[in-house]
């Protein structure tokens, strides 16, 4: 039976936001056993879900809050100081209701009939391979690094790419696929993020209805037109806005370590006395702050001048997707950055694994890694557009 669910009290920005940043002190003290399980407890996850986390982006019809982007990035940013595995969790388990609306309702009744709150994870690399047939395709392969995907009881997205014979790009699809079409296969042994869970789907021949698909780099009337306004952003955006987000929580939770440590350390070799009277300790403090400041408001006020288009019922133009989905790739190198200077000044003390900067300077690495956080690539195509070269086909800005 299709549920279609009852109005819903849905808090405030304001409300979200706190409920987040009350959880800060709890989420560090679990951290280093998040980080030692290599997958978040299932009561945070709990925890989560009771604070209205994974509502944020869910459509109405099915109980969700269908909020601005900047509700779940602030969330996140917030999230991230405490714990970044579980943030990062919260991140894609969080984006997903949102690409649920992108879908033909009847997926959505599919998925969430019966239990609205039922969790989606994701792995778009095209590793596996995927064949139209008669009303669907046939997915098989192997799809790695699936965050959050021991408590997805409600699937995962895969990415593939089609072809036509002469192996010319027709389209990247996202398929949505049951938990029962595919195993879990624990390979996620890593250097950080450790706690996320980020583990391998295997997919043997599992058929995809068109309904539960589309298309990742489509966006247009066509494929956008139609949509409520929050559907109306481009996927990419917001997914990767969000990745944004969280790796602007963790180098803030950088920051908010770094702070408690210098405040009562004193230097007992070369610069002798306070630590907080050192002029290299405050001044890459500084830096650091004005770095990770700026990576954060770039990301806030991308998302408002995008929702300020949809909002009017208008798709975002592409200068505005292109500049916006560049930019935001450069959030990952900035925080990385801001993180490292700050952790370089703990000397000795920060590399003892007792000590918790260690193990959020290893998280943000990772985070900056993700293939959302590829200054370089994006750098390069940025520079390309605003001089005029057309976009490379198949891109990720929806041309």
């Amino acid at each position: 039976m299709t549920h279609i669910a009852s109005p819903t009290l849905v808090p405030t920005e304001a409300e979200l936001v706190d409920r987040a940043r009350a959880m800060i002190p709890w989420l560090r003290e679990r951290a280093d056993q998040t980080e030692k399980d290599r997958m978040v407890p299932a009561e945070t996850i709990a925890a989560f879900q009771e604070a209205g986390f994974f509502k944020i982006l869910q459509p109405r019809r099915w109980g969700g809050y269908e909020m601005h982007p900047n509700v779940l990035n602030r969330v996140l940013m917030e999230l991230g100081r405490g714990c970044p595995s579980s943030a990062w969790n919260v991140m894609v388990l969080g984006v997903h209701p949102f690409e649920v609306g992108l879908l033909d309702p009847q997926s959505g009744d599919e998925l969430w009939g019966d239990d609205p709150s039922l969790l989606v994870s994701s792995s778009y690399a095209p590793f596996g391979s995927v064949t139209a047939v008669e009303g669907g395709y046939l997915l098989n392969g192997q799809w790695l690094t699936s965050s959050g995907c021991d408590h997805a009881q409600g699937g995962a997205f895969v990415g593939a790419r089609l072809f036509d014979k002469d192996g010319k790009l027709i389209d990247y699809k996202a398929f949505w696929v049951e938990a029962k079409d595919f195993t879990i296969e624990d390979d996620w042994h890593v250097v950080g993020l450790a706690g996320t869970g980020s583990k391998k789907l295997i997919l043997k021949t599992v058929f995809v209805p068109e309904h539960r698909t589309h298309s990742i780099i489509a966006y247009g009337e066509a494929s956008h037109g139609h949509l409520p306004s929050l559907y109306k952003m481009p996927f990419l955006y917001v997914f990767y806005a969000a990745v944004s987000s969280v790796i602007v929580g963790m180098a803030r939770g950088m920051e908010d370590l770094y702070i408690e440590h210098m405040k009562p350390r004193t230097n007992i070799s070369q610069a002798v006395g306070a630590a907080t009277q050192n002029p290299f300790v405050k001044g890459r403090l500084g830096e650091a702050e004005a770095k990770i400041t700026a990576a954060a408001a770039r990301v806030l006020l991308n998302t408002d001048e995008a929702w300020s288009f949809v909002t009017r019922g208008e798709l975002v133009p592409l200068d505005v997707r292109v500049r916006h989905f560049a930019t935001n790739m450069f959030t990952g190198g900035e925080c990385f950055e801001a993180a490292h200077m700050i952790f370089k000044k703990t000397a000795t003390r920060g590399v003892w694994l007792n000590n918790p900067m260690q193990r959020q300077m290893r998280d943000i690495l990772v985070g900056a890694n993700h293939i959302t956080q590829n200054q370089d690539d994006i750098g390069d195509q940025l520079g390309a557009f605003l001089l005029g070269t057309p976009l490379p086909p198949g891109n990720q800005f929806g041309t």
